[in-house]
């Protein structure tokens, strides 16, 4: 499991992009549309993506990026929904992207209240909207421990995008509070990780991600202590989920387990879940090509009883089922 924690921080790290030829598309900076001050003083970043004039708001998706990933993990698939009459509010993440302090873990509990101060924006912006959580990775963990502690409003739906929801166990969490005492900012890169691990097959958007100025390269013994927390955290409070969810994740992720995407459907309370599990998928669901996740996401929120375009509905059924049996 500490492998697995240790892929989750690596998504993104590798060479210096510098090095590296590229297109000036594929490093362009995008400016934040907007910052949003907090509670302690700093201002959070946020990226819009916003329908065209011609078409009537429908609902608003707050969505939080993975680890070392930025505002910008949307642009694959912020088309088709925007298409649809759906904004995407899209923040910097404390310590991730340009939100304005040093690139370090800060803690959970600070993540959530920044998370709840842009839940509370985002309805009094726009207040006779639904309002829907959505998050990739770590940030399906932040998205659903808002979901759990916002009284108000409450939100309408919750998507959560292989989620990085699931607990280290020992002795891998007591190894890794000893080495966090002992360097807590030793750093960690790619070349940390055994193996190769595949996090998209869309190269087009798996080189944006790596050449995008925003894109966190390589992090620190403190930072994944603190991933572990919050991953942690989110799988203690998932049995007090109260919200309608689609769960999305790909039958071919290599940095969450099997394991637990199923240990997390077993504690979702009954009557919940939408699962849809992405036949030939990989972890980072945003960059998925073919607009496939979109597609079973507007489906879900147009007609939640309706067959997924995917068909990841059935493939789910039958993944849960092989799971329970053997």
């Amino acid at each position: 499991m500490l492998c697995y924690a240790l892929c989750l921080t690596g998504c993104s790290t590798g060479p210096r992009p510098e090095t590296w030829p590229h297109s000036p598309t594929e490093s362009a900076f995008i400016p934040a549309s907007l910052s949003l001050p907090l509670s302690d003083g700093k201002s959070a970043p946020i990226r819009l993506y916003t329908p065209p004039q011609n078409k009537p708001l429908r609902g608003v998706i707050l969505a939080f990026h993975g680890f070392g990933d930025s505002r910008d993990a949307w642009e694959v698939m912020a088309p088709p929904l925007t298409q649809a009459g759906f904004l995407i509010v899209a923040p910097d993440i404390r310590g991730f992207g340009a939100f304005p302090t040093p690139r370090t873990w800060s803690n959970t509990q600070r993540l959530i209240a920044d998370s709840l101060a842009e839940a509370q924006w985002c309805h009094q912006q726009w207040p006779k909207q639904p309002l829907y959580l959505m998050g990739e990775s770590m940030g399906g963990a932040i998205a659903l421990l808002t979901s759990t502690a916002l009284q108000a409003p409450h939100p309408a739906g919750l998507i959560l995008l292989a989620p990085a929801i699931m607990t280290l166990g020992q002795p891998w969490q007591s190894l890794l509070e000893g080495w966090n005492l002992i360097t807590p900012q030793a750093r960690l890169t790619g070349a940390h990780m055994p193996g190769q691990h595949i996090a998209t097959r869309n190269i087009k958007a798996l080189r944006r991600m790596f050449f995008d100025p925003l894109t966190r390269h390589g992090t620190t013994v403190h930072a994944l202590r603190g991933l572990t927390h919050l991953m942690s955290h989110a799988t203690q409070e998932t049995p007090k989920l109260h919200t309608p969810t689609l769960l999305i994740w790909g039958d071919r992720d290599q940095f969450v387990p099997a394991s637990a995407t199923h240990h997390l459907i077993q504690r979702v309370p009954q009557g919940l879940l939408r699962l849809d599990e992405l036949p030939h998928g990989y972890h980072l669901i945003s960059r998925e090509p073919q607009n496939r996740p979109a597609r079973d996401i507007l489906s879900w929120l147009e007609q939640p009883g309706h067959f997924l375009p995917s068909g990841g509905d059935n493939a789910a059924t039958m993944w849960l089922w092989l799971a329970e049996t053997q």
